[in-house]
């Protein structure tokens, strides 16, 4: 982990300078920071645009009953992504719009719930990660499987813990 910090604190930014001034010394200062500017300020709109996508997507998984775990790592790496491209320099504008990419988020998507899922199935790998069960099928079933609609009792069983939880409802419409 102090590997990791230490590339993005102290060796990043010395790159960025280095790539910002062969930038400036071949096109000269004030384009560059005018290229600068314009990609933080064309990278924050995009972040917006598609961050309210995203939060449609989440609205509509949650009014399915669905989980809306690809929609809810997308958001984090679109928050990574505005950070980035907020950054000056070239090369975190480059990791940003790589982000921004629906193609490329995807593939990351799917890459942080396999190393999620590997996590969960080894606890004691001494990683202090947070884990949750973000697999999805293809059919999204309800929990609620024993429901009879006479009676206001219902039985919630989930299969993957053979646990059944009974409770009364009242539907004021």
């Amino acid at each position: 982990m102090f590997k990791v910090l230490f590339l993005l604190f102290i060796v990043m930014p010395i790159v960025e300078i280095m790539v910002l001034m062969n930038v400036g010394s071949l096109i000269g200062a004030l384009p560059t920071i005018g290229i600068v500017i314009l990609t933080a300020w064309i990278g924050a709109a995009m972040v917006r645009q598609q961050g309210m996508a995203t939060y449609q997507s989440v609205q509509n998984k949650l009014a399915q009953g669905q989980i809306p775990s690809d929609e809810i790592i997308a958001a984090m790496l679109l928050l990574v992504a505005g950070v980035l491209l907020l950054t000056p320099g070239f090369i975190t504008d480059g990791f940003g719009l790589l982000l921004l990419w629906p193609v490329s988020r995807a593939v990351i998507v799917k890459a942080v719930q396999t190393q999620m899922a590997k996590s969960k199935a080894n606890p004691n790998n001494g990683s202090t990660f947070f884990y949750s069960n973000f697999q999805q099928s293809d059919q999204q079933q309800s929990p609620f499987r024993d429901i009879d609609e006479n009676s206001s009792t219902h039985h919630i069983n989930d299969n993957k813990s053979n646990q059944t939880i009974d409770g009364e409802f009242e539907r004021k419409d």
